[in-house]
């Protein structure tokens, strides 16, 4: 069975695939042209890294053109960064891109690692979980973080290792959720917003702890979220909508087959008024630049939107 991000990228390649062949090769144009010469993709400013070049395997993969020569020069990236002492965020880009490359590009880049590789990244991550049973940004951090914790839930799927103390990490997650239905970054915050709301129900999901009063008070605030230009906000003090909010938001919806609660047509508009004709997405109507991490979700937004 399927992890919840392979399951994402079998979903995501299928509604791509709906799409005109002159519209994805365009995008897969724009994501080719982002790779650096060490093989890696970087953000807007500084060199490669792993978050971006996680988002571009992932854009590439979902357009199915992750293979050949770029994902050699890919490969050769990533197992430079194999030895590094990694964040959460970077672990779970490690893995996953490994991932991509091995099903999409027959490339194991583990190969050659010692075969207790998958124990070792495990006790690494468990480092992260603190006594309220989630798991904090880094080794020295005080506060669970909603957003954390999915991620070290993923990686547990990816590298095949059981979850340390579900019930724990379900609790954690449950009093994570706001008063308005959505859910909480950190404790500490006094507002709910749609990115921890879309990792804390994926979460729950993966534990199987979600039940109907947190669908039914989730999808009210997932619908609050839509604005007059038809994406979705970050949380409601933010007035503009932006494609990382859009597609995590749509994605929750679809995972709680909820998705034509909100204007779909009006979302697709407002995705559609951020794709760039050479390829690639912008971030919101204010971002004059673009980045693969915002071509990612615009994808996916294309791709679950239809």
């Amino acid at each position: 069975m399927p992890g919840y991000l392979e399951d994402l990228t079998i979903r995501l390649a299928a509604g791509i695939g709906e799409l005109p062949e002159e519209t994805r090769n365009r995008h897969v144009a724009y994501l080719r042209a982002a790779q650096r010469p060490d093989g890696g993709f970087a953000g807007r400013e500084g060199g490669s890294d792993l978050y971006y070049s996680g988002f571009a395997l992932r854009g590439l993969t979902i357009l199915g053109e992750l293979h050949g020569q770029l994902a050699d020069h890919a490969a050769g990236f990533y197992r430079g960064r194999m030895t590094g002492r990694e964040s959460v965020i970077d672990f779970l880009s490690l893995i996953y891109g490994a991932v991509l490359l091995r099903q999409a590009a027959g490339i194991d880049i583990f190969a050659a690692s010692a075969a207790t590789w998958r124990e070792a990244v495990a006790d690494s991550l468990l480092q992260f979980q603190r006594p309220d049973g989630g798991f904090a940004k880094g080794r020295d951090g005080a506060a669970s973080s909603t957003y954390h914790t999915f991620l070290v839930l993923l990686c547990l799927q990816l590298i095949e290792r059981p979850v340390p103390s579900p019930e724990a990490i379900v609790e954690f997650l449950r009093g994570q959720q706001c008063e308005g239905g959505g859910f909480r970054e950190i404790r500490a915050s006094k507002r709910a917003g749609t990115n921890p709301t879309a990792a804390a129900i994926a979460s729950l999901r993966i534990l199987g702890g979600m039940n109907a009063e947190i669908r039914e008070s989730t999808l009210d605030f997932l619908c609050e979220m839509q604005n007059d230009e038809g994406g979705l906000r970050a949380n409601t003090r933010i007035p503009i909508a932006d494609l990382l909010s859009t597609f995590t938001g749509l994605l929750t919806l679809a995972d709680l087959d909820a998705l034509r609660e909100i204007d779909l047509d009006h979302a697709r508009h407002f995705v559609s008024g951020l794709e760039r004709e050479e390829g690639g997405f912008h971030g919101a109507a204010w971002d004059l630049s673009h980045d693969v991490e915002y071509s990612f979700y615009g994808l996916g937004c294309r791709a679950l939107l239809g």
